[in-house]
């Protein structure tokens, strides 16, 4: 799965951008206050996937 995808989902689940580490992204969910890390390459795994939206508390992509 491409990361934008990955990016776009959790955006428009609430998720909101926290902030950028050494190779990964921070996202966090505010209704949950749970936060997941995304890694800086073009495709992500979908079981990384998965886990990176179990770990927001969002809905899992369906594909």
């Amino acid at each position: 799965m491409k990361r934008q995808n990955l990016i776009r989902h959790l955006v428009n689940e609430g998720c909101v951008f926290l902030r950028e580490g050494a190779k990964h992204s921070v996202f966090i969910n505010p209704l949950t206050n749970r936060a997941s890390t995304i890694p800086r390459h073009n495709e992500i795994n979908k079981f990384l996937a998965r886990k990176i939206c179990r770990d927001l508390g969002v809905q899992e992509i369906k594909k």
